[in-house]
């Protein structure tokens, strides 16, 4: 495996999660590699009033201020949310998305277990597409929860992620979700892998009324 290093964060946030679309996280779970490609990610800085780290320091908030790929994670509407911070103090990414993968590590029956462990509402498999589909649902298919990795950082034998030069083709660059118009939610800090948009949490390339070049935009992809 090649883990991601703590350089690979040391840049601004906005570069980190373009990076980190393609990369996959892993998940060891009662001896069994749990595995999922990021397909989604969202930019926050110190100075962006959508930060967690705008509100100031807290004991609740400090892995936002500890130095690059600290894993910050907190209750999203009560579920598990996954961070890392980034290069300035108060930078980070929030992995969005993700859509479970498969390779010698992570052998298809594991999948299986992330149906186990995040069920649909009604108790029957979530489908595959929709095992990560959302920053607390891939949480939760990957076992990753806050009073375990909060302020900590990755382990290779536990949980880290991987990359497995894997370069997406393109990158959709658009807005985040759920932020107040008042909270800076005008920037562009939303990174999509083109190819997998239909499995990300919202699709910027088929919501009514919205265009290209200015509500979002396709970046071709540096492979530097």
């Amino acid at each position: 495996s090649s883990m991601l290093t703590p350089e690979f964060f040391m840049r601004d946030p906005c570069l980190v999660a373009q990076k980190l679309i393609g990369k996959i996280i892993r998940r060891k779970y009662k001896g069994n590699w749990l595995s999922a490609r990021i397909i989604e990610t969202e930019a926050y800085y110190l100075s962006d009033k959508a930060s967690h780290s705008s509100l100031g320091y807290t004991e609740k908030r400090k892995a936002i201020f500890m130095p690059a790929a600290t894993i910050y994670m907190y209750y999203a509407r009560g579920h598990d949310s996954l961070n890392i911070s980034c290069g300035n103090e108060g930078d980070a990414v929030l992995i969005k998305s993700a859509f479970p993968y498969i390779d010698e590590v992570s052998p298809e029956e594991n999948i299986k277990t992330m149906q186990q462990l995040n069920p649909a509402k009604n108790g029957t498999p979530r489908p595959i597409e929709k095992l990560c589909a959302g920053q607390t649902l891939l949480c939760k298919a990957l076992d990753i929860k806050v009073d375990e990795w909060d302020k900590n950082q990755f382990e290779e034998d536990r949980f880290y992620i991987d990359d497995v030069n894997h370069l997406p083709n393109k990158i959709i660059q658009t807005m985040r979700l759920g932020i107040h118009k008042d909270r800076d939610a005008h920037h562009h800090y939303r990174y999509i892998d083109y190819d997998d948009v239909r499995y990300c949490t919202n699709n910027p390339l088929t919501k009514r009324g919205n265009k290209e070049g200015f509500d979002y935009f396709i970046l071709p992809v540096d492979i530097n």
